[in-house]
């Protein structure tokens, strides 16, 4: 049995009837077995998190009559440490750098769609050999 279980949702919308429904069955399942639920916001995607968004999240959970047992945590606070825990995989040969553009993506999930299949990455990058990382590497530091 669980002690604890969180609800993640991401502040780029509006808490949606899945998240709800998934945060509901993760509160009431920890709360049957005397456990704690926990909130924490994956506000990791800079580019389209809101504080609307966050708040909408926060009202949407406390009209569910959905509470929190621990402070909020925000994924993007920890960025110091996931950026240290990827440079260790990277060391370790347990992580790769992906190169792939966003638009390099989309044009690839397109090219699958049009052949009916469900786009999957094809790790492309993982086969890079290291003098070619080294060169992209200073062309995609943000």
């Amino acid at each position: 049995m669980p002690d604890r279980l969180r609800f993640a949702p991401s502040p780029t919308g509006y808490l949606h009837v899945g998240g709800a429904r998934t945060a509901l069955f993760n509160w009431l399942y920890v709360k049957h077995y005397g456990g704690e639920f926990l909130l924490r916001i994956e506000d990791t995607d800079k580019a389209r998190s809101t504080e609307e968004s966050t708040r909408a999240i926060f009202e949407g959970l406390e009209w569910l009559g959905l509470t929190w047992d621990e402070k909020v945590v925000h994924q993007g606070a920890n960025l110091e440490r996931h950026q240290a825990d990827a440079r260790k995989l990277l060391e370790r040969g347990k992580a790769y750098r992906c190169f792939c553009t966003p638009a390099e993506l989309e044009q690839r999930r397109k090219d699958a769609e049009k052949r009916g299949q469900a786009f999957s990455y094809d790790r492309r990058c993982d086969r890079l050999p290291q003098d070619e990382i080294e060169r992209l590497i200073p062309q995609n530091v943000d």
